[in-house]
């Protein structure tokens, strides 16, 4: 009797078989690490415009109670913020709320909350006189903007 040697073709089927599989799970491992990259850039993104909105109010050294909304900006057009700042019961202290959202679905993507204080006005000398004309007038030209 002679023996010959090689692969049947039960032996080719099940190594295809087993390869197809590997193939498949890696691809599904491929495609799940490009949209959780993906889920982080959206969330970084968002949290950076929330980030900044809190800084633009911080810079413009007054607070006005209310809400505001706005897109994010030229290369950011899937963003669109809410802003939110209402008294607390302690004065000159408010609550800022940020709300990042898709434009496009309106799912919201990120959203921060922080205390600010500002100072409130004092009407009993003239310096505080000035300081409440001056953001008086910067609240007006803010508005108009």
């Amino acid at each position: 009797m002679k023996r010959q040697a090689g692969f049947s073709l039960v032996d080719v089927m099940c190594a295809i078989l087993i390869l197809g599989i590997g193939l498949v799970g890696l691809t599904q491992g491929v495609t799940t690490a490009l949209k959780s990259s993906k889920e982080a850039e959206r969330q970084t993104t968002a949290a950076l415009i929330a980030a900044g909105r809190i800084e633009t109010l911080r810079a413009e050294g007054y607070l006005t109670n209310g809400e505001e909304q706005g897109e994010a900006g030229e290369g950011l057009s899937l963003y669109r913020w809410k802003q939110s700042v209402t008294s607390t019961a302690i004065e000159g202290l408010h609550e800022v709320q940020v709300t990042v959202e898709n434009s496009q679905s309106g799912q919201v993507i990120y959203e921060l909350k922080t205390l600010m204080f500002d100072p409130p006005l004092l009407s009993t000398t003239d310096t505080s006189n000035s300081r409440r004309d001056s953001a008086t007038s910067r609240r007006r030209d803010r508005r108009r903007q």
